[in-house]
């Protein structure tokens, strides 16, 4: 049988919304809201790969009142209006749909219900399947043998499906689906504001329509109801039981609708699609969807890049000389997917008339070759170099012995300054988007396996090289300007662009593990992991899959009998805070929690280091990422040194594998002291705070003095550590309710504690009202270094997404601000060390603290060095204070 399926826009929109209203700030970069225009386009996709429907259309309801307004004008009267958020979208998706070939339904005086109730009646009669997509139960009524009902709904953080049927609406409710018109007749229905029945609720409606069938019959027999009181409220209120029987009832006779032909899927118009997913910003979709713009084809071609392929030494000293007398040249290459060598190698010089985009590439001269040659050009400072993501190449370049010198701009690092919270900054996107001219991704040149496939483009690898070399210079001048602007000069100059050759030596040096102590390391996990299992058994009774949420819940809350949560379709919830919450019930919750602690242990640090090490040189050589955290700290990757355990004394362990290169050398870890705290006393200026430090006292053990009312000296460990707890978690925006979580308190105490501390800091209760009101004046906040985080969440109607943007406008200020010290530490400190030709090096950046594997014989030096660059790396009004230790591995840094 041939299906339909007909969906209720306005619904699944809505349930868009509120879906990811809480945990996802979609918006353009020119601030339209996307996140229900998004979260419809994913449900739609995932249940059209489902049911695979011949026939589709989408319902909406319009603002027009309906004849059920007319005939109850409170009808749906207490509804607030939509929130300008959703509102905005409401002709978005509309746009999206019209691209997707897909019909969309609307007649003025009826809702989306009435058009899915006439349709699926429609395919009924003409023998399709039926499936209606939509979040209101209202629909259940439309249940029949050729009608199925898909709600989706949330359960435990994750979507999943409540399907009915004709079958599956009787075993529910006991009733037919149709009955259930006079079942809201009797009981009402809150969200539309059809009274019902006053005293009539769901269960009595339910035993009366399973007895009389209808609310017409049972008014026949009205003396057949037993109870008196019920059948008292039903004879003072049959006109209005009537009235909202006919409110309540679909109608399914709207005319015109009908015929299926005008349902029949269609190819999407894919060019039409491609500009409105690119205007939403949404890339998922147009890589999920495989589009591309037509319409720029022919972008190579018109923007006339002219480039020669340069094939030996001979041929390319005919272009030095000139390149040499370029002021600046842009750079681009090609690196192969694994990383590990460049493929195409491109020289753009910048001014008018000197020489032509230069690509040197050829079978017989290769661009290993070609860097040698242009060793000079790399090495001489006057001549500016630009490119997009340098770090990489200036990595290679340090491997083949060339140290670059006058890197004058970055796109990639432009780009990110500028607009931090973007998805990507590929060169393609930069410039469809910046510039508006579609190019071929450079990443198009390789296939999953990371061949080459340059037969497959619309132009060889030469020409796509060329022309990105030019688009980089193209976006250099239109960054400029932008960046002066803003006043973020000093940021992009002098901080980020410097630090990409740090992250590059970082990179290509390395840090050494001691791979037989991991290897040691792994199996006293494996040991501990096995003694776990046994515990964990023993207390449950019997062997069970541990690693199995379905099992585990049944243990747990089935043969142990311990509270649960609502159980879903797949089980009972067993994450860490449902288990967490239960720990004080059963010792086997204890065990269990720490299983799983030393499971990741292994998993992802024992066993994930091991997979990673250099074989040749015992060493690990993470990424570190430049343009991935709004807030702009560093993060690393493959692997992840920056999440490195240290709660878990057994997680601090691992560190002990991390070591010098070789016996000459010790590790000096230099680490700030609550440099947060210190920034945010410069920021908010606020008197007892500044105080505090300035005079050198403990920050958390005065402000418990002034919190709890005693002596600093009468302080107890306890209220230490909870004034601990309250100082970051201020800067975090941190509620009552997470802090009574956090310290153990109820939130009554919480709370008090909170208000105590932003009275006796009253600078800091200031900064965080300004702070918030300004972010909503100018739609971002800045660090001290003018870095900004756009926050258009602040401007939204809905609380979950407000309340977000206020905790971000008041953090990022503080934790923007000290990822930006730490990062002119880190390129004080390389230069320092560069300047005196030590042979110590800077190798690794965690979170406040930086490691120097440092020379014997420098350890002295290089701990003043390090010490001064990081206390002095900026002036602030309070001190930046740095410990700094050595020892044979991390862990002894500690």
């Amino acid at each position: 049988m041939d299906k339909i399926m007909i969906v209720d826009g306005n619904s699944i929109l809505n349930r868009a919304f509120y879906g990811l209203s809480k945990t996802a700030s979609l918006t353009t970069s020119e601030g339209v809201h996307t996140n229900a225009v998004f979260g419809f386009i994913n449900i739609l996709s995932k249940y059209l790969a489902e049911e695979e429907p011949k026939y589709l259309c989408v319902a909406f309801d319009l603002k027009a009142p309906t004849f059920r307004h007319k005939e109850y004008d409170q009808y749906k009267a207490q509804r607030k209006g939509m929130p300008a958020e959703l509102a905005e979208q409401v002709p978005i998706i509309k746009q999206v749909l019209d691209a997707m070939n897909i019909s969309r339904v609307e007649v003025e005086g009826f809702e989306a219900d009435d058009i899915l109730g006439t349709i699926s009646l429609c395919a009924q009669e003409n023998e399709i399947e039926a499936i209606l997509l939509t979040g209101d139960r209202d629909s259940l009524q439309l249940a029949s043998g050729t009608t199925r009902i898909k709600l989706p709904v949330t359960r435990g953080n994750k979507t999943e499906t409540d399907e009915y049927d004709y079958k599956k609406v009787v075993e529910k409710y006991g009733v037919i689906p149709n009955q259930l018109i006079d079942v809201k007749g009797l009981m009402g229905d809150a969200s539309d504001n059809i009274p019902g029945v006053p005293g009539i609720g769901e269960k009595t409606a339910l035993e009366l329509i399973k007895k009389f069938n209808s609310i017409e019959e049972l008014y026949e027999n009205i003396d057949s109801v037993e109870k008196k009181g019920v059948r008292e409220k039903l004879e003072a209120n049959k006109e209005l039981a009537f009235l909202c029987k006919r409110l309540a009832a679909i109608d399914r006779r709207i005319p015109d609708i009908c015929g299926m032909s005008q349902y029949l899927r269609m190819e999407f118009d894919r060019q039409k699609l491609y500009e409105v997913f690119k205007k939403l910003e949404f890339k998922l979709f147009i890589e999920k969807f495989g589009l591309k713009d037509d319409s720029g084809s022919q972008a190579l071609a018109n923007m006339s890049v002219e480039y020669k392929e340069i094939s030996s030494v001979a041929e390319l000293a005919d272009y030095t000389d000139l390149i040499k007398k370029s002021r600046a040249v842009t750079i681009h290459y090609h690196m192969d997917l694994s990383g590990s060598f460049i493929d195409d190698l491109c020289i753009y010089a910048c001014e008018e008339g000197s020489v032509p985009g230069v690509l040197i590439f050829s079978s017989d001269f290769t661009s290993g070759m070609a860097i040698q040659a242009l060793k000079e050009v790399f090495e001489n400072k006057n001549i500016s170099k630009y490119g997009h993501d340098l770090k990489l190449f200036i990595r290679h370049l340090k491997a083949a012995g060339i140290e670059i010198d006058g890197i004058a701009f970055d796109t990639m690092i432009a780009a990110y300054i500028l607009e931090p919270t973007r998805s990507s900054y590929r060169i393609s996107e930069l410039s469809e988007d910046i510039l508006n001219k579609a190019i071929i991704p450079a990443e198009n040149l390789y296939d999953k396996h990371g061949k080459k496939q340059v037969q497959e483009l619309e132009a060889d690898s030469s020409a796509i090289c060329a022309t990105c070399a030019k688009v980089i210079f193209e976006l250099v001048q239109r960054f400029t300007p932008i960046i002066k602007e803003n006043g973020q000069e000093e940021l992009f100059y002098d901080i980020e662009l410097p630090l990409v050759e740090v992250l590059a030596d970082m990179e290509l040096w390395g840090f050494k593990i001691d791979v037989a102590g991991l290897q040691i390391f792994s199996k006293e996990l494996d040991g501990k992991i096995s003694v776990l299992e046994n515990e964990i058994y023993m207390l449950a009774g019997e062997d069970f899959n541990i690693n199995s949420p379905k099992q585990l819940g049944v243990i747990l809350f089935e043969k142990l009998g311990l509270p649960a949560a609502k159980k879903t379709k797949t089980g009972y919830s067993t994450g860490a805070e449902v288990l967490e919450k239960l720990s004080h019930k059963h010792e086997i919750v204890h065990r269990i929690l720490e299983y799983r602690q030393l499971m990741k242990l292994k998993s992802t640090y024992a066993d994930g280091l091991l997979a990673v090490i250099d074989k040749s040189t015992d060493k690990i050589h993470s990424s570190f990422n430049q343009t991935v955290t709004a807030t702009g700290r560093i993060s690393s990757t493959e692997p992840n040194l920056q999440n490195i355990p240290i709660k878990l004394e057994l997680g601090r362990k691992i560190r002990k594998v991390f070591i010098p290169s070789d016996k000459n050398y010790v590790l000096l870890d230099a680490d700030y002291s609550q440099i947060e705290l210190r920034v945010l006393a410069h920021i908010t200026g606020d008197k007892n705070m500044s105080e505090a430090f300035n005079s050198n006292e403990d920050i958390h053990s005065t402000t418990a003095s002034k919190v709890f009312g005693i002596p600093v000296e009468e302080v107890s460990p306890i209220m230490r550590s909870r004034a601990k707890a309250v100082n970051f978690g201020i800067v975090y925006g941190i509620g009552d309710f997470s802090l009574a979580q956090d310290i153990g308190v109820t939130r009554k105490e919480a709370k008090r504690y909170i208000d105590e501390y932003l009275d006796k800091y009253s600078g800091v209760k200031q900064y965080m009202s300004e702070t918030v009101e300004k972010g909503k004046e100018f739609g971002y906040v800045t660090t001290i270094f003018n870095r900004r985080r756009y926050l258009p969440e602040l401007k939204s109607s809905n609380f979950h997404m407000r309340s977000f943007g206020e905790r971000v406008a008041m953090n990022t200020p503080i934790q923007g601000s000290a990822a930006d010290i730490i990062k002119i530490s880190m390129v004080k400190g390389y230069n320092e060390l560069k300047k005196r030709k030590l042979k110590s090096r800077l190798i690794l950046q965690v979170h406040d603290e930086l490691i120097i594997e440092t020379e014997k014989s420098e350890l002295e030096e290089v701990s003043r060095l390090l010490k001064d660059c990081m206390e002095n790396a900026v002036s602030l009004t309070v001190p930046l204070t740095v410990d700094v230790k050595h020892g044979d591995t991390w862990y002894e840094t500690k």
